[in-house]
C-alpha cells in the first residue's frame, strides 16, 4: 500500500488545496479510506488527521471499508418507491445479511440505495455492477441473488 500511495502523493505538492484529489485518487486505488491512508495523507497535506477525516466524510463519494466485489444499488427513486423499493431494499439486505450501506463479511456484495438510476418505467429496479435488474419483487430478488452468488463459484 505504501509505494501505491507514495506513487500518488508523488504527483502532488502537499498543498491543503490537493487534499479532494489526493483523496479521490487514493480511493480509486484502494478501494476505499484506510486509517492509515487518512494518516499519511494528513501528514503529507500538513492538516490534522480530523480535518483529513472531516473532508472525506462530508462527502458521499467517500468510503472508509472497504466495498464488496460486487456493488448492489436499489434505486430509491419517486417510482421505484411506489412499487415497492423498500421492499426490494429488505429482500436484498436479508438474503445478505447486511443493511443498506453495509459490505459482506466475505467482502463479496455493498448495498447501497441510490437517488435515481433513470429506469422509472421498469420500477423497482436495482443495478447488480452497473446491471440494470427491473420489474422486481421480493421473488425475482432471491432468484437473482442466488444465481448471482451460484456464478461466483
Amino acid at each position: 500500500m505504501e509505494d501505491h500511495l507514495a506513487e500518488i502523493l508523488s504527483t502532488h505538492t502537499g498543498r491543503r488545496s490537493e487534499l479532494i484529489p489526493i483523496l479521490q485518487e487514493a480511493q480509486e486505488k484502494f478501494g476505499y479510506l484506510s486509517d492509515d491512508v487518512i494518516a499519511e495523507v494528513a501528514e503529507f497535506t500538513h492538516v490534522p488527521e480530523s480535518t483529513v477525516f472531516g473532508v472525506a466524510s462530508f462527502y458521499t463519494q467517500f468510503r472508509f471499508v472497504p466495498q464488496g466485489r460486487n456493488l448492489i444499488s436499489v434505486c430509491r427513486g419517486t417510482a421505484c418507491h411506489v412499487r415497492g423499493a423498500p421492499m426490494i431494499l429488505d429482500e436484498v439486505s436479508r438474503q445478505l445479511s447486511i443493511e443498506d450501506g453495509g459490505t459482506t463479511p466475505d467482502l463479496e456484495y455493498t448495498l447501497e440505495t441510490v437517488a435515481c438510476i433513470g429506469c422509472c418505467a421498469l420500477a423497482p429496479c436495482l443495478t447488480v455492477n452497473g446491471k440494470v435488474e427491473a420489474k422486481l419483487n421480493p421473488k425475482k430478488v432471491k432468484d437473482l441473488l442466488a444465481k448471482e452468488k451460484a456464478n461466483e463459484v
